[in-house]
């Protein structure tokens, strides 16, 4: 399947926020706050050396918020010819007099205004420097490396290569107008391995980067996607008992962003995080610290994944502890959630195109350790390394934990067979305080990161 779009309309999107700011400025907003986004994508997937899916698409798209006083409303549109503009300043104009009062809404306060000068690496055209068969070629490679891997791997679920550009643009009535460049590439392979009793297994690997040049090489990628998916061959469950759990660090992240959701300040104002009243006392071990840093510059010496020059009011970036040697020092908040809880922004406002405000991660990570990988499990008697989780099983107002995993026994201190259909429990209270160990390997894959990790004191939930 091939898919296609184009930007069917040249127009500068700084230029054109301002001019909208203004138009709903001129008519009766008493502040307004504009958008815009544009951006290509190309992305192929292959499946058995056959090309299954090809897109290549381009897009640009206008949001608008505006304020009447206390009221606010918001409107978007991808239609940026003159009549669209005329359309949505019309409707978000309509929408705010109709909308009830909130005595906290409203922009920041014009001085807190401002963004990072210094280039921070984040746009690289070479993303887009292999004509169209080369990155095709780059997924039926990756997919080739990873059925090559292992007899027992028969069959795939695609290999991929992706590459993008975007653009984003904020204006405000204020005085603020901001715009920063961005690129990313991949690429990724997800083979299936067959057992001698026909079980089928399947697990991938990937390579991001924001230029072209620091991607892995396919065939390492696809290697090591047949590497993961030949070791669950065999899975079996466990029976039910506590031991510790030793979380891979592509796991183990989604733990860092489970504290990262229960010290959001949406959830802090509601009471409805487990961490609701808990700045300055110990929620951790004292090997645990958190943090949320807008500002990341990678060892390979272009910006992080969450890195940009100012969040989504307008604000410059910033790098935030959210936990510091176990101590919860900050809750993560924008304008309005701020201004709920009588604190000050910690710039973390996100926001798409419509709708107000929400809170976003920069580059959040858990500060790594000493221990290497080996070391930390060399030191298990009988516990579980977790390589993958199912489910959505964490709730943020009782910090209660519970998810499918699969992953590999370890014995001794070494790790033995594959391990499926189980469940692991416990409460992010009890998890965060029994971090025995963290490891020195912190490589960021993605705008959230963690080294691996081991939790004792979890419950397995298996036969």
């Amino acid at each position: 399947m091939v898919e296609t779009a184009a930007q069917s309309v040249d127009v500068d999107i700084e230029a054109l926020a301002a001019v909208v700011v203004a138009e709903a400025m001129k008519g009766g907003a008493s502040d307004a706050e504009a958008v815009a986004r544009e951006g290509d994508e190309f992305s192929v997937s292959v499946r058995m050396g056959q090309v299954e899916t090809l897109k290549e698409s381009g897009s640009r798209a206008l949001g608008l918020r505006v304020f009447l006083g206390n009221r606010c409303a918001s409107a978007s549109t991808s239609d940026l010819t003159a009549d669209g503009i005329r359309e949505l300043v019309k409707g978000a104009l309509a929408l705010v007099k109709v909308t009830e009062e909130d005595p906290l809404n409203g922009l920041p306060e014009r001085e807190e205004f401002g963004a990072i000068q210094v280039d921070q690496k984040l746009y690289f055209d070479d993303v887009y420097s292999l004509p169209g068969p080369e990155r095709i070629e780059w997924a039926r490679r990756c997919e080739a490396a990873a059925m090559a891997f292992d007899a027992r791997i028969t069959n795939s679920d695609g290999g991929d290569f992706n590459a993008a550009t975007g653009r984003k643009v904020l204006a405000n009535s204020r005085g603020f107008v901001g715009s920063y460049k961005t690129s990313y590439a991949g690429v990724s392979a997800a083979p299936i391995a067959v057992d001698v009793n026909g079980a089928r297994q399947r697990d991938g690997w990937w390579s991001s980067a924001r230029r072209f040049a620091l991607l892995e090489s396919p065939e390492a990628v696809g290697a090591e996607a047949g590497r993961r998916a030949v070791r669950r061959l065999g899975a079996r469950r466990v029976p039910t008992q506590q031991v510790p759990i030793v979380f891979a660090p592509e796991v183990a992240r989604s733990l860092i962003g489970s504290v990262f959701d229960a010290a959001s300040g949406d959830t802090i104002w509601r009471h409805a995080s487990y961490l609701a009243g808990k700045l300055g006392e110990t929620i951790a071990a004292a090997n645990v610290t958190i943090v949320d840093d807008n500002l990341m510059m990678l060892p390979t010496g272009v910006g992080g994944f969450g890195t940009s020059p100012f969040d989504g009011e307008g604000l410059p970036s910033r790098r935030t502890v959210i936990v510091e040697d176990g101590v919860l020092k900050n809750y993560l908040l924008n304008t309005y959630t701020a201004r709920k809880l009588g604190m000050k922004s910690t710039h973390n406002a996100a926001r798409g195109l419509a709708g107000t405000p929400g809170i976003g991660c920069g580059n959040l990570f858990l500060e790594p350790g000493t221990q290497t990988p080996d070391q930390i499990i060399g030191d298990v008697k009988a516990g579980l390394y977790v390589t993958s989780l199912m489910g959505f099983g964490t709730n943020i107002v009782t910090g209660d934990y519970s998810r499918g995993a699969t992953g590999l026994w370890i014995e001794n201190g070494e790790l033995t067979h594959a391990v499926e259909e189980i469940t692991i429990a416990g409460n992010l209270r009890e998890m965060l305080k029994n971090v025995t160990a963290i490891g020195n390997d912190l490589v960021f894959r993605g705008a959230v990161a963690s080294p691996t990790i081991r939790i004792d004191g979890m419950t397995i939930a298996g036969s």
